[in-house]
């Protein structure tokens, strides 16, 4: 995946870290409603830690789009861009509506999915990312 910076992530690269792939686009309301939250829940929990990844997936728009769209909702976490939405692809049928969270253990494994946002399974989301960085 390239970043809205031009960096280039992948999955692969990230392993031994405990990674949240958030897929998103500009258009979804219930995105830019819960992105603020990932925000300052998530990301500036725990950007400093080295064990932990966070990216958001942005849904086939451009790149100009995203930055923007990023600038709006004030997240400072990375957004990659997905264009044909082929890497949502890779978790949900194509057409599948956003968001989309998904969370991938130190092996690898997905280890939670959350559709839309619902703020107990937000909660739970939160917990199960402080479980498995050791964090409280």
């Amino acid at each position: 995946m390239e970043l809205t910076d031009g960096q280039k992530v992948k999955l692969s690269d990230l392993r031994g870290k405990v990674v949240m792939l958030q897929f998103t686009a500009s258009w979804c309301g219930v995105c830019r409603k819960e992105m603020p939250f990932i925000e300052k829940d998530i990301w500036l929990k725990h950007k400093d830690n080295q064990a932990f990844a966070l990216y958001g997936v942005d849904r086939d728009e451009p790149l100009e789009t995203v930055v923007a769209f990023a600038k709006r909702t004030g997240v400072t976490y990375p957004l990659g861009l997905d264009p044909g939405a082929d890497i949502f692809a890779k978790y949900a049928d194509r057409k599948a509506g956003i968001t989309r969270n998904v969370l991938i253990d130190k092996t690898g494994r997905i280890v939670m999915l959350t559709r839309l946002y619902n703020e107990e399974e937000f909660s739970s989301l939160c917990k199960k990312i402080d479980e498995m960085l050791g964090e409280k």
